[in-house]
């Protein structure tokens, strides 16, 4: 295995996190705020597809989930598909990875800030967003350790919220099976954009592969911590949309901006609606927490390679955190979360996440059998399903995220021309 990029002195980083501690940021960032949001966008994509297009959403993120635990496995260092495009599949191609994660997922928190805002308090969502973001980089600064504490926490609060409004909505003499069928309203199309936009709440588990430096025994820790967390989030995920389109349906989900709000006061419970704010916005701090830690390992492992600003490199000496890193990155979407709208970020987010995988899956079919390669036909169809959902997302999400990546591959070269004049 290269060494290139991994730990050394200062910049090396403590292991420190077991199991449960990894589980649990994974599922901080899958049972976040797009879980309260994503249907219904998805809903007036698929229409009386949505379950449909939740088995897709599904199966793909199986797929990428499963690569990229072997590869993590593999190279258990910070960076995730950074690391493994670069190791396998070459540098330029790790860089691309690097770059799609950290510009999307700097969008994902930009996302989930606002979230918080929009179900804190509508009128002052920018004001509460730069304020959570704020809050959130100094926790992380003070330690990964602190950070995981928290997540804990939002998750056993945001999956007690989730389990009322489950069991509000399918006790409810309002809740019909007959609108959980799949109408000739169902395209292809339509299916598939659904799919993409689903797979914005899907993709957390990365966050597990990105925090591998920082988790103890990573071979044991990494490959049971992250179909752990997927398979907890798929079953809540499945138990929520029945739930919320039983009481629904398929064209009143398509039209609510907060679908989990409307779906307890159309079951009966209005009282559970304030308790559905409360969860939408500790599910999004959630998110953003384990999202910032992730982006920040990202932008530490592409400053260690000079792919970024070097100084980005430095881990600080009593948190053992890349303190720069985490201090930019808190920066940049302070600056989104203050003018940014939340649907084009997720739009934009899901492009680069899909791309991102993309790469993990081409990198996971390079594994030999000693290496812990995955079935051969999982990269196959995680690799393939995660350009189709790209390609099938709304067109200003596909133009603005195409170009951002071009935008990438060219300073990579530039970096690259400049690196090879000096050579010479």
């Amino acid at each position: 295995m290269s060494t290139k990029g991994s730990p050394a002195g200062a910049s090396e980083l403590k292991r420190r996190l077991g199991v449960t501690d990894a589980v649990m940021i994974g599922l901080g960032s899958m049972i976040g705020a797009g879980i309260f949001a994503a249907f219904g966008p998805a809903a007036a994509a698929a229409g009386s597809g949505i379950l449909l297009a939740l088995a897709l959403a599904t199966v793909v993120a199986y797929c990428n989930a499963t690569s990229s635990a072997r590869l993590a496995v593999r190279y258990p260092v910070s960076g995730g598909t950074y690391v493994y495009g670069r190791e396998r599949l070459g540098e330029p191609w790790g860089y691309l990875a690097g770059w799609a994660f950290v510009v999307g997922k700097t969008a994902s928190c930009a996302a989930m800030a606002l979230t918080v805002g929009i179900y804190a308090w509508p009128n002052q969502s920018h004001a509460v967003a730069v304020a959570a973001v704020v809050a959130l980089t100094v926790l992380n600064y003070t330690g990964v350790q602190k950070s995981a504490l928290l997540t804990r926490v939002v998750v056993v609060v945001v999956l007690a919220v989730l389990a009322a409004v489950v069991t509000g909505c399918l006790t409810s003499d309002r809740a019909g099976a007959e609108r959980l069928g799949i109408g000739a309203d169902v395209t292809v199309g339509g299916t598939l954009q659904a799919a993409g936009l689903l797979f914005f709440a899907f993709a957390g588990y990365a966050r597990i592969a990105t925090l591998g430096e920082e988790v103890r025994d990573p071979a044991r820790t990494i490959s049971r911590a992250i179909p752990l967390a997927l398979g907890i989030t798929l079953a809540v995920y499945t138990a929520v949309a029945v739930g919320v389109l039983a009481v629904l349906g398929p064209d009143r989900l398509a039209q609510s901006a907060a679908p989990l709000a409307d779906a307890v006061r159309a079951a009966g419970v209005p009282g559970l609606s304030p308790v559905v704010r409360v969860g939408a916005a500790v599910a999004a701090l959630g998110s953003l927490l384990a999202l910032i830690l992730g982006v920040s390992r990202t932008t530490l492992a592409m400053a260690r390679d000079r792919h970024l600003p070097h100084v980005l490199a430095a881990v600080h000496p009593r948190f053992q955190v890349p303190h720069r890193a985490e201090l930019l990155v808190g920066g940049v979407v302070v600056v989104l979360a203050a003018s940014v709208d939340v649907r084009g970020a997720i739009g934009f987010s899901s492009f680069g996440v899909l791309a991102y995988y993309a790469l993990a899956n081409a990198a996971a079919w390079t594994l030999s059998e000693g290496e812990g390669r995955p079935p051969r036909l999982v990269p196959v169809i995680g690799l393939a399903g995660c350009a189709v959902l790209a390609l099938a997302l709304p067109v200003t999400a596909v133009v603005s995220g195409a170009a951002v990546l071009a935008l990438g591959a060219g300073l990579y070269a530039f970096q690259k021309a400049r690196a090879d004049g000096r050579e010479r």
